[in-house]
């Protein structure tokens, strides 16, 4: 018979991925900005001091989700066509991003240099190129793109869009504005599929036109 230790309940053990899941499951919950070593240790139910053996502080936790967001990225193969190319990209960017989508943001904000964490950016900046992007557009229309996608997610996700709800549609056309009330019907429905991607195209059509036009009449 196996005697029972008293004393102490033991440390669970800790890893790089058991710290991001806790991350994650405390942004999922309260935001980014209630991303801490002392909520992280909480919900893992550690001490603070023993998550400093594998991040560096608050900013290593954000790192660390960010890493893991665009490293769980399955980048699609690429099919020379540069428009199905970027709505493959971001449609499987959307698939991992939604599962945490209060995560997301931080894709624009944190600088990575892990190779999978850079392997999506790469994979969207050879597309740009190669459809005859500059170097530094390329990064521009990146940056853009990124800003688009995030957005519309965040839009996506979000409890009550604004004239999203078809509550709505009745005070819109009595509002007294013109346009307002000639838009009633369209403003008080929220399609989350269509406004993705709806979204996406339009911001891929606008980056291709402009390679395009670039292209025709020079720098």
């Amino acid at each position: 018979m196996t005697e029972t230790r008293r004393g102490r309940p033991r440390t669970p053990l800790l890893s790089r991925e058991s710290i991001v899941e806790a991350t994650l499951k405390v942004i999922d919950a309260e935001g980014i900005t209630a991303v801490g070593m002392r909520s992280v240790a909480r919900a893992l139910g550690v001490d603070p001091k023993s998550l400093y053996n594998h991040v560096d502080g608050k900013d290593g936790l954000l790192d660390a989700v960010t890493e893991h967001l665009l490293g769980s990225l399955v980048l699609p193969p690429r099919t020379g066509n540069a428009r199905k190319d970027l709505h493959a990209i971001a449609d499987s960017f959307r698939a991992q991003a939604l599962k945490h989508p209060r995560a997301a943001p931080l894709v624009l904000t944190r600088q990575l240099a892990s190779q999978k964490a850079l392997a999506p950016v790469n994979a969207v900046l050879s597309v740009l190129k190669d459809a005859g992007a500059g170097t530094e557009e390329a990064v521009h229309m990146l940056r853009m793109l990124l800003a688009t996608l995030i957005g519309t997610l965040l839009r996506e996700v979000s409890a009550a869009p604004t004239f999203g709800r078809g509550d709505r549609a009745d005070t819109l056309r009595t509002s007294g504005f013109e346009v307002l009330e000639d838009t009633a019907e369209h403003l008080a429905r929220f399609d989350r599929q269509a406004e993705y991607e709806y979204a996406v195209d339009l911001a891929v059509t606008a980056v291709l036109q402009r390679i395009d036009l670039r292209g025709r009449l020079g720098p």
